[in-house]
């Protein structure tokens, strides 16, 4: 044991949202019952690269007695959580539920309503950023997820929109934020709304937009949209 600085987080403070893990590079933070908890201490370098990233400012940097930082405890502690069967990881997402649906929906299928998807791909990491459909587009940025949770898609968030999706719990977020910063800067978006689900793994999409409307240097009106596994939706 050393004394040296080490992320610290106020679990008072701590919503469980989860934007400060993908800008832990190290996975040393997860959410466990609800709150962003450090794994290991082992695993912390202390850099504070998840500092500012807390809409709560639920984590500062504290000096206090803990492990020396293990670089190679992290390489195996990362390629295990790539291994990890989802439902052991700890996250809300992965938690089974059995949803009812609706009483009109069950034991009969509707007629399929004309689909309001405008272009292909749809994919964030197949898109090309210069696509014609982004010119003076009303921008969608939307989690795979919410797209199979949210009945009425087309009727009300496809309606005259481009899309792009993808998962920031299993893709590159950073690749991500790339991305999207390089379709802003090259298209006059005019607007750019966010939908994601409930989970707190999936609101770093979130996080993936504002990154990238930081980079890109542009004022772009933007909404964020949570979608509930029961498919509800409400704005952030």
């Amino acid at each position: 044991m050393v004394k040296r600085d080490i992320v610290h987080i106020d679990e008072e403070k701590c919503n469980g949202c989860g934007q400060c893990i993908p800008n832990c590079a190290e996975g040393a933070i997860q959410i466990i019952d609800g709150k962003a908890r450090i794994v290991n201490d082992a695993y912390c370098d202390g850099l504070g690269a998840c500092l500012g990233h807390c809409p709560q400012d639920a984590i500062t940097i504290m000096e206090r007695e803990a492990p020396e930082f293990d670089e190679e405890a992290v390489h195996e502690h990362l390629e295990a959580v790539k291994t990890r069967e989802t439902l052991a990881c700890g996250c809300p997402a992965s938690q089974v539920q059995e949803l009812k649906g609706s009483p009109a929906g069950r034991g009969r299928a509707e007629a399929p309503a004309q689909s309001a998807l405008r272009h292909w791909p749809i994919q964030l990491n197949l898109v090309p950023v210069n696509a014609p459909f982004f010119k003076d587009a009303d921008l969608l940025l939307m989690a795979d997820c919410a797209a199979v949770a949210y009945p009425a898609l087309h009727q009300r968030l496809l309606n005259e929109r481009s899309v792009v999706m993808g998962c920031p719990k299993f893709d590159d977020v950073n690749h991500y934020v790339e991305k999207l910063t390089e379709m802003l800067k090259n298209n006059d978006v005019r607007s750019l709304t966010v939908a994601h689900m409930e989970v707190p793994c999936c609101s770093a999409l979130n996080v993936v937009a504002k990154r990238a409307l930081e980079a890109s240097g542009k004022m772009i009106p933007t909404q964020r949209l949570i979608v509930s596994v029961e498919g509800d939706i409400k704005r952030a």
